[in-house]
């Protein structure tokens, strides 16, 4: 049997938690074979990004065409594109791919720490999110984007217009940030699903948005419809911010194998 095939293209965490490090271990978790193009290279701990480099556009690009030729991909998942030849190179790669694509247009760390150009925002708006099957960004990215700035739900729905307008075919908003339970709008402007969850107690929370978006893709590799997967994923991270755990001196990632562990006897 073959397993469904998931390519990831981002930036890697040095502390395993996020970025390339935490898509392979979703998609391991979620029964499909992960494989990577990493654009940047982040020196990263829990309590920060205290650096990053970026691969050349080539290198990107001779990944990409290395494993996609080759091998073949039925979903692709991209994050940390760092800088505006790389997204640019990353949303031409895309354009000739015939697989669902996860666009998490990653501006920021969990810590506050700026991991996209300020110069890459116009390349995302007019060349990465046109190619995109899902976006998934948090409310941050929301008004890095849009301009938008989404206080309480009911903005939630002005914040997916506003990226449907840019030409994702879904739009995946996520409320993470706002007050209350956790609560994420997906829409393609025709249809809407309102996702809730509890909000849990629990500060280690290092890779969620990574987490989030290769569980999609992992869905949409096995033939999910984009809601089935977005469903799928959303119970999956739930669980795994449940079970997240404390690493270094700050903000410990989520549990991508919690499906795995024993209970204590």
């Amino acid at each position: 049997m073959r397993l469904p095939l998931v390519l990831t293209v981002a930036g890697s965490d040095s502390g395993g938690g996020a970025g390339i490090q935490a898509d392979l271990k979703t998609m391991l978790a979620l029964g499909t074979h992960g494989m990577s193009v990493i654009a940047a290279v982040t020196a990263q701990n829990s309590l920060g990004v205290q650096g990053y480099w970026e691969l050349p556009a080539e290198a990107v690009k001779a990944q990409y065409r290395s494993v996609v030729d080759d091998i073949g991909v039925q979903a692709v998942k991209t994050g940390m594109l760092a800088s505006a030849p790389l997204v640019e190179t990353v949303a031409e790669l895309l354009a000739g791919t015939d697989a669902p694509v996860v666009v998490d247009p990653v501006g920021v760390s969990k810590h506050g720490d700026s991991l996209l150009a300020a110069s890459a925002l116009e390349s995302v708006r007019r060349a990465l999110l046109p190619v995109a099957t899902l976006a998934t960004p948090n409310l941050d990215e929301v008004t890095q984007l849009t301009g938008v700035e989404v206080t309480d739900e009911t903005g939630l729905r002005r914040a997916a217009d506003a990226l449907l307008a840019l030409g994702p075919r879904w739009v995946l908003v996520k409320g993470g940030h706002l007050p209350g339970d956790a609560v994420d709008l997906l829409t393609d402007g025709t249809e809407e699903h309102w996702l809730r969850a509890r909000r849990l107690d629990n500060r280690h929370t290092h890779g969620t948005g990574c987490t989030l978006a290769s569980a999609i893709a992992a869905g949409l590799a096995k033939g999910l419809t984009v809601p089935e997967a977005v469903q799928a994923a959303k119970e999956y991270v739930t669980g795994a911010i449940a079970a997240g755990f404390a690493l270094g001196e700050g903000i410990g990632p989520v549990d991508h194998g919690w499906r795995f562990r024993q209970p204590l006897s």
